[in-house]
């Protein structure tokens, strides 16, 4: 039985769960998705800190066969998901695997989608970004699965965290803020990387932090990246 207190479902297949997360003294929080492929395997996308209870939770749905580092700065607990899951394909950007030496990586993110994977989730790497990261569509839930592509604060509990964002002008939208801008550094293949993005047919989209995005996902996402 999943325990629904690790674990969201969010859709068939289709799992979430948030930890606390610091960057740089911000209290943004961090998020993990947990995909059930049609064979039964299980894919960690962006691993979190597995507590007992959370494993207990993933180990209900099926076995871990995949763990996926989508960008370059959410990895902090692939080791931790590669000791728990050592039969588990790691998967990461060509630049992660150089600077995570430690890291037994299996294959390398880009536009083509591992054979497991095939017809189910659908990966477009951002060109341009110093972020490297591959966004992922969930076919059958029509679901996009990101990490940093954007972020989405209702609110904060955290003073300093919300006037960084108020003063970015992303609290309570969808959006990046200006001091990220700048890991853009070919603006005109992100573009072209960002309008496949948007021709998907998705309903929701999964962040990293903040909320998901449910309400009008695409033409939010499009408002959200509209400076680039």
């Amino acid at each position: 039985m999943i325990d629904a207190a690790a674990l969201t479902r969010i859709d068939e297949n289709l799992w979430i769960t948030s930890i606390p997360h610091r960057f740089v003294g911000l209290h943004i929080g961090t998020r993990m998705t947990v995909v059930r492929l049609s064979s039964g395997e299980v894919l960690l996308h962006s691993p979190v800190a597995l507590t007992d209870e959370l494993r207990r939770a993933i180990d209900a749905i099926g076995p871990v066969k995949h763990i996926v580092c989508p960008n370059m700065f959410h990895h902090s607990y692939a080791g931790e998901a590669v000791r728990a899951y050592p039969a588990a394909l790691l998967y990461g950007p060509s630049r992660l695997q150089k600077k995570r030496r430690d890291l037994r990586f299996t294959a390398t993110l880009s536009d083509t989608p591992h054979p497991a994977w095939s017809g189910e989730l659908l990966p477009t790497t951002i060109a341009g970004s110093l972020m490297a990261e591959t966004v992922l569509y969930h076919v059958p839930s029509r679901t996009l699965i990101t990490s940093d592509l954007v972020e989405n604060f209702a609110d904060n509990a955290d003073a300093f965290t919300r006037w960084y964002l108020k003063l970015g002008g992303i609290l309570g939208k969808v959006g990046w803020h200006p001091l990220l801008r700048l890991v853009y550094v070919n603006r005109r293949k992100a573009r072209a990387s960002m309008a496949k993005i948007l021709a998907l047919p998705f309903d929701r989209v999964i962040v990293a932090h903040g909320d998901i995005i449910t309400a009008n996902a695409k033409e939010s996402l499009r408002q959200g990246m509209r400076w680039l």
